[in-house]
């Protein structure tokens, strides 16, 4: 009939698949954890990304605008440097010409 080295093994293999039957159902539960946590992650850099993307269009608008001030400021102290050569050769002028 059926002996206790096979009652025993009957009882260990019925063990071993139950506690692999549950192991199995916990990394299911942790895969779809996982699974969650980084399409939160996702959206959570999409979001970063459009931040950023919002927020660069001004930092450019003012980089520009320092930009086109600074230029204007050289072109402004060459008018200057032009303007005072050409007063100092209206002033040679009308010293030759007394």
């Amino acid at each position: 009939m059926i002996d206790a080295v096979q009652v025993i093994l009957l009882l260990v293999i019925v063990t071993l698949a139950v506690l692999l039957l549950i192991l199995g159902v916990q990394v299911f539960f942790i895969l779809r954890e996982i699974r969650k946590t980084v399409m939160k992650a996702n959206q959570v850099l999409d979001d970063t990304g459009a931040i950023t993307r919002s927020v660069t269009g001004p930092i450019t608008s003012v980089a520009s605008l320092v930009e086109g001030v600074s230029t204007g400021a050289v072109v402004g102290k060459a008018v200057k440097v032009l303007l005072n050569i050409f007063m100092k050769q209206e002033e040679g002028d009308n010293a030759r010409t007394k």
